[in-house]
């Protein structure tokens, strides 16, 4: 059997729901055509023209009057029906996969769905920051580390209270973004400096995503064209954990502490 052959199965599985809803009820059990009518909502004559297909496939054996699917017809529905998983996945996480990949973040892929995600919308456009706002403040007595492209109020007051908390802070922001800090944001950078539980980097390279760690809390904040935080991926598991921080400790190497950047501007 040729690609084409599979190809040509796949589209005549994928081209009526009736079809997917017939195969997926006989692989639940075997079935009368009538019995199949009233599950599939469809008439006597479209059941029988679709079981004519599947058995002309191999898919489905007639046994005492009754449909049952074979071991082959099994494994294209269960095939099938990951294909529609993935696809969904696809349609939940693929804004947050596309925005990682187009700057090459290196996001492992078997990850992308290890946990919960939170996007901005038409609707609610500050989804995502005021996520990581919730995760930042929640910090007491915890650890915490993050990654920034950004530096806005919301994130700025959401530190000082996880510090007020007894938090312990590590940022490491982008450089582009310093000189804004240090003027709109004077309080802020004044604490960054003088807070022993504070320590502030600054990256030589543009930040083009950001991450986070809370205790055993890992997310990772993709950001659209205009640096707008778009999704945040918050997780546990362990695959996601330790790409966050291995990414973190990347980022401190390669940076300089916020006070030697201001002595040195």
């Amino acid at each position: 059997m040729t690609s084409d052959d599979g190809h040509d199965g796949v589209q005549y599985l994928a081209g009526s729901p009736v079809r997917v809803a017939i195969l997926r009820t006989l692989r639940r059990e075997p079935r009368r055509p009538a019995d199949l009518t009233d599950a599939v909502d469809a008439t006597r004559t479209t059941v029988q023209r679709i079981l004519g297909g599947f058995r002309e496939r191999d898919w489905v054996v007639k046994r005492d009057a009754t449909y049952r699917v074979t071991p082959t017809g099994e494994r294209v529905h269960d095939a099938y029906e990951s294909l529609l998983d993935e696809v969904e996945l696809a349609d939940r996480y693929g804004g947050f996969a596309a925005d990682l990949e187009r700057v090459d973040a290196g996001f492992p892929a078997e990850a992308i769905d290890a946990g919960e995600l939170t996007v901005a919308t038409d609707r609610n456009p500050l989804a995502a920051v005021d996520r990581i706002t919730e995760l930042l403040r929640g910090g007491r007595d915890a650890e915490i580390r993050a990654v920034s492209p950004v530096v806005i109020q919301q994130f700025n007051r959401a530190a000082a209270a996880a510090l007020d908390a007894g938090a312990e802070v590590e940022l490491v922001i982008d450089r582009d973004v310093v000189e804004a800090s240090v003027s709109d944001f004077g309080p802020a950078t004044d604490r960054a400096l003088d807070d022993d539980d504070a320590a502030v980097y600054v990256s030589p390279e543009p930040i083009e995503y950001g991450v986070f760690r809370r205790d055993d809390v890992a997310c990772v904040t993709a950001y659209d064209r205009r640096n707008n935080p778009r999704c945040v991926l918050e997780s546990t598991e362990p695959t996601v954990v330790e790409w966050v921080d291995d990414r973190f400790e990347s980022f401190v190497a390669d940076a300089q502490r916020l006070s030697a950047v201001l002595e040195n501007a």
